[in-house]
């Protein structure tokens, strides 16, 4: 067997040897199963988008979000006694739990994967956050950032002013 080739292929073996550092952001993104629409749903994608709010699932570590219908992209800073799988695990459980409750589902709503990476400053953070929070007018679901219900990133500053 090659030294390149992984012994065991797959998401879980890729995640096993990650560092995720405190203090650090991360601009992640995470698909729905399947790549399934739920998100266009208003109702229930207001109920999911309404977890992020919840300190007991952020914990302060969220820096900005935007649901997709078929995705959504977040802005985590990882703190001293919490890890980035942990963050993401409550970030997708209970916005799998509130919209499921909410449509009277059961099941998975969220692919088990994410991709992440690492930003190294604070205009690497402001421009990801900008790229996040345009992302429904790039799919061409809005005309302007402020007519997408479902993001928060306040803090940015109007994107569409640059």
């Amino acid at each position: 067997m090659s030294p390149f080739v992984l012994p065991h292929a797959g998401h879980a073996a890729l995640r096993r040897h990650r560092l995720h550092l405190p203090g650090h952001v991360y601009l992640v993104t995470a698909t729905t199963l399947a790549r399934q629409r739920f998100f266009r749903e208003f109702a229930a994608t207001c109920e999911a988008a309404r977890c992020y709010l919840d300190p007991r699932v952020c914990r302060g570590s969220l820096l900005a979000w935007v649901l997709m219908p078929d995705h959504g992209h977040w802005l985590v800073q990882v703190g001293d006694d919490d890890d980035l799988a942990s963050i993401m695990n409550r970030l997708k459980s209970a916005t799998a739990r509130a919209y499921n409750r909410q449509r009277g589902r059961t099941g998975a709503l969220w692919a088990r994967a994410y991709h992440e990476r690492l930003l190294r400053g604070n205009d690497d953070v402001r421009g990801a956050a900008r790229y996040l929070i345009a992302n429904p007018v790039r799919a061409g679901l809005v005309e302007r950032v402020g007519d997408y219900p479902f993001w928060d990133a306040i803090w940015v500053g109007n994107p569409e002013m640059r």
